[in-house]
């Protein structure tokens, strides 16, 4: 097996012990690196006075990183500016939260061009190289310029919006552009595949033959590759104390009430605030099952830095407190909110305590919690995955209760449901999503993806792209 160099924005070191409550990219590609004595490489999430490229490398659990520094001037241009206010709601379909600036994208533009020249001299000539996500969109196109021949992948973790929102973006056809210098770029449903083949077919007259895409000289193959869980793995936390005590924990604290229970990065894709107002209505629409269930929603807080997200948080601070107020006894609170995370361990214990699962984004590339979830359930009785339409995990979980987000009626409808409902059929739904995410687990995904991306074959020849970016 060729050796994988896998890039991305952030690079989440692991650390021996209990682990960390660490993203599914961090999970995900952990196991393909450790497969293929690959190398990790991306930004520390440091900052730095002045940059230099120095590279930091470390290995933990059998992953080798290789992690740099980067400036302030970068972190907020690049990552708080054109990633997370520009390309984040933008992609998720949240045009009225798109900030357009040129600094934001100069930016973005001068990261990428580090991130090529840093991590270049780290590529063999046989090395695959998988680029990952919105950050990172150009960086193919950069390593083709550096006269790079090896295979590179690309894989894009969030939606692909479609290409009536996309044409709002600046450069929008050079940022498309950029992603067909790479052989293979992947998606996690069908949905956003099309929206990148509706673009390229309008705006770049590319032509289309089943995957793969022709524009000029450059051949690109667009596949549909869901991300998935190391599912074994994260069962095994199932015999951990860790995880039998957050069980016990909280099951002795629902005092025999029903447990529901949602985990989710304080964000707006996530759609926390309706699901707090569908809560509202399902207890205001089931007085008699008020006192008989309670809501734990677990919300990290992230990217402090960006106004947006401190609105979030501030509205669903105000929500729950109204809600606890209205609804509230002297030994009853229907939501505890919680702002900090837990460890992989813990939560698998919180999964199984809680009889229903509440993954309600708006829009959602695949949403790993939603796999956890069923994960974690005890097969001989099982809890209720209540499943948002709009995440990318609901074309795999058939057996969901499938709900619109945007519907607080219908949420509320959905948690009803997925409490009365009767065990057989619990037990028949959860058996149907588990096979899947047992069978499309992070293994299937790697070999999946990688496995096309060794069929492209090495570039002919380097090719030297217009317009290279200026470092200054």
């Amino acid at each position: 097996m060729p050796r994988l160099i896998a890039i991305s924005n952030r690079v989440q070191t692991e650390t021996e012990g209990e682990t960390a409550n660490r993203g599914g990219l961090a999970v995900a590609l952990a196991a393909g690196l450790r497969a293929s004595n690959g190398i990790w490489f991306g930004w520390s999430g440091e900052q730095t006075e002045e940059f230099t490229g120095q590279i930091t490398f470390r290995r933990a659990n059998g992953v080798a990183t290789a992690t740099i520094d980067l400036e302030a001037q970068d972190i907020e241009e690049y990552y708080n500016g054109f990633a997370n206010r520009t390309l984040w709601p933008l992609f998720h379909y949240r045009l009225d939260l798109t900030e357009i600036a040129r600094d934001y994208a100069g930016g973005y533009a001068r990261v990428n061009h580090r991130f090529a020249e840093t991590v270049g001299p780290l590529i063999e000539p046989n090395d695959l190289v998988w680029v990952h996500d919105y950050h990172l969109l150009p960086l193919g196109q950069q390593l083709r310029e550096r006269g790079f021949r090896n295979r590179i992948g690309f894989f894009l973790h969030i939606p692909w919006p479609p290409p009536s929102l996309l044409i709002s973006l600046p450069d929008h056809r050079e940022l498309v552009e950029s992603l067909l210098d790479y052989d293979v770029v992947g998606f996690q449903s069908d949905e956003w595949r099309q929206a990148f083949m509706d673009y390229v077919t309008a705006h770049l007259d590319a032509e289309i033959d089943g995957e793969i895409v022709s524009f000029g000289e450059r051949r690109t193959r667009v596949l549909v590759c869901p991300i998935g869980l190391d599912t074994a793995d994260f069962c095994s936390s199932a015999h951990t104390m860790a995880a039998k005590q957050a069980q016990t924990q909280l099951m002795v604290s629902a005092v025999g009430r029903d447990m529901i229970v949602g985990v989710d990065r304080l964000d707006y894709s996530k759609g926390l605030q309706e699901r707090f107002i569908a809560y509202q209505q399902f207890l205001t629409n089931h007085p008699e099952l008020c006192e008989k269930v309670s809501l734990l929603q677990i919300a990290p807080p992230s990217r402090g830095d960006v106004p947006s997200y401190q609105q979030i948080r501030a509205e669903l601070n105000a929500l729950s407190g109204s809600i606890n107020g209205e609804f509230a006894t002297i030994d009853w609170v229907p939501i505890r909110y919680v702002n900090h995370g837990y460890s992989r361990e813990k939560l698998f214990g919180i999964y199984r305590a809680a009889r229903v699962g509440l993954v309600t984004p708006l829009r959602d590339g695949m949403n790993l919690v939603a796999k956890e979830y069923v994960a974690a359930q005890d097969p001989a009785d099982p809890g209720v995955l209540v499943l948002s339409r709009f995440a990318g995990a609901a074309a795999q979980l058939e057996g969901a209760v499938i709900v619109n987000p945007h519907s607080s009626e219908d949420m509320a409808d959905g948690i009803a449901r997925a409490l009365a409902m009767p065990l057989a059929e619990r037990q028949e739904r959860h058996k149907t999503m588990f096979d899947c995410i047992v069978k499309q687990d992070v293994h299937w995904w790697s070999k999946t993806f990688l496995a096309a991306l060794e069929e492209a074959g090495p570039k002919p020849a380097a090719r030297l792209l217009p317009k290279a970016v200026n470092a200054d």
